[in-house]
């Protein structure tokens, strides 16, 4: 789940478009990864009509430079995004050689038909799925993640209980398998480290995600955002 950003000092061109029925206005946003030996841009399809949910958020940006920032433990792995919206973190996994699979609510089928227009405009080869938290179709017994990715995933309450089953199974599925989420730091915080207990799960790194961007990306951003790994808790398991 993504919400809308209005500004992003990273994104160098952003090109505004009506549809024929003048109801919409998509733009692409660039988004630039370098370490001065090897470098690369994932271009974003946002959808400004609000209900569409398809921007842009800092969280995303942050999980995406996260993803960049430990690209070699991403090589040649299984990843799975969860609630991926524009998909920019499974984007930039797809790009530093991780086999990603693209997830959003299956009743979403507006966001799904973007994740694959935004794989087609990168020119990488990710699976999309349509899975809804907290249901157990067929799909979701197909997956066994090495890493789960979330960038926003903690924002409407009412949902974290299915996201924390959803994370748990997952992690089930697959042993030694983490999840890593960029969320705001919000007045549900408590609930979060509660359903965390609740599902036998533990955060084993909790950062500010602030101290992981460069500079001229952090600049256009705002709140107070964490970026936590999460793992089976051994202990309650057993």
């Amino acid at each position: 789940m993504e919400e809308p950003n209005q500004e992003h000092d990273d994104i160098d061109a952003a090109v505004a478009v009506k549809s024929p029925a003048g109801e919409q206005m998509v733009t692409t946003s660039q988004h630039h990864f370098d370490d001065g030996d090897n470098s690369f841009s994932v271009t974003i399809i946002e959808n400004m009509k609000e209900e569409y949910g398809l921007f842009v958020w800092p969280c995303s940006i942050m999980l995406a430079e996260y993803v960049w920032q430990q690209r070699s433990r991403f090589s040649g792995i299984n990843v799975i995004e969860l609630g991926a919206g524009t998909s920019l973190p499974g984007i930039v996994a797809a790009k530093v050689g991780a086999d990603v699979t693209l997830t959003d609510d299956f009743n979403r089928p507006e966001v799904l038909a973007n994740m694959r227009r935004e794989c087609d405009l990168n020119n990488v080869n990710c699976k999309v799925l349509g899975l809804t938290w907290g249901v157990w179709d067929e799909a979701i017994f197909t997956l066994c993640p090495n890493i789960i990715l979330g960038a926003d995933v903690l924002y409407e309450t009412s949902a974290f209980d299915d996201l924390f089953a959803t994370v748990t199974f997952l992690l089930q599925n697959s042993p030694s398998s983490v999840f890593i989420t960029a969320y705001h730091n919000r007045s549900g915080h408590h609930l979060i480290e509660f359903l965390m207990f609740k599902w036998g799960l533990k955060c084993v790194k909790l950062i500010d995600g602030f101290s992981i961007m460069p500079v001229d990306k952090a600049s256009g951003l705002s709140g107070n955002i964490q970026l936590a790994e999460i793992i089976l808790d051994d202990d309650k398991l057993s």
